[in-house]
């Protein structure tokens, strides 16, 4: 579970009009926020930013710019679940409340949400699967592989290191080859759906690594992995 810190201001301001002919009085609210990392302390860009609606589940997002900054717009009369998304993973930690506006009111101040957040270096590859001792990739693959090309296409000052990891059945050496080849078709798919190869790079641990014992199947079968890390 990555960890998160969610700060809220709420500076959003009722003004009341009496513009009583005024029909385009804005009935939404303008969201500033800024993003850093938890750790560090910097911005964070490119991060998406999605707000959910609980009266209707609608969703609005935001992408963070390179000072960590985003902007959006949301209806007034909403509670918002504010989510970072991650690749394959993210977590709610607050509620946005933008109270209903009367008829001759608007807001007309910003509602101010910052975020300190601890991103993930690692990540496994749910769903990857490859054909018995090869690396020919399933085409079960392909769906995680595209969400993984997509968040690079986000993230794209990111450099990745695919490495593969097996049990220890079978001799060391073979699995280390394996490990590696299996890792290089994921790189290989991933230049395919247009990620710059050097940003990409393959490594094969083979089962030096296990996450853990290999004494069970269901150990072996979590120590057989694809896994991401986000390189510095």
């Amino acid at each position: 579970m990555n960890k998160f810190l969610l700060v809220l201001f709420f500076s959003g301001l009722l003004y009341p009009s009496y513009a009583q002919t005024n029909p385009a009085l804005p009935k939404d609210a303008k969201i500033e926020g800024s993003i850093i990392d938890m750790r560090s302390k910097q911005p964070q860009n490119n991060e998406l930013i999605v707000f959910k609606s609980q009266k209707n589940g609608n969703e609005y997002q935001a992408i963070s710019d390179s000072l960590g900054k985003f902007t959006t717009r949301l209806p007034a009369g909403d509670k918002y679940e504010i989510f970072i998304m991650g690749f394959k993973d993210s977590t709610s930690y607050n509620i946005l409340n933008i109270p209903a506006l009367g008829p001759n009111a608007f807001y007309k101040n910003p509602f101010t949400v910052s975020l300190e957040f601890d991103p993930p270096k690692t990540f496994i590859l749910d769903n990857v699967e490859f054909d018995f001792g090869k690396a020919t990739l399933r085409p079960a693959s392909y769906k995680t592989l595209d969400e993984l090309a997509d968040y690079l296409q986000r993230k794209s000052d990111d450099k990745i290191e695919i490495g593969g990891h097996t049990d220890n059945i079978g001799s060391e050496v073979k699995n280390k080859v394996l490990s590696l080849e299996r890792a290089k078709s994921i790189v290989a798919y991933l230049i395919s759906k247009g990620i710059d190869p050097g940003r990409l790079t393959a490594k094969g641990y083979g089962s030096m690594e296990p996450v853990e014992e290999n004494n069970t199947e269901a150990g072996r079968q979590k120590n057989r992995r694809s896994e991401v890390k986000i390189l510095e």
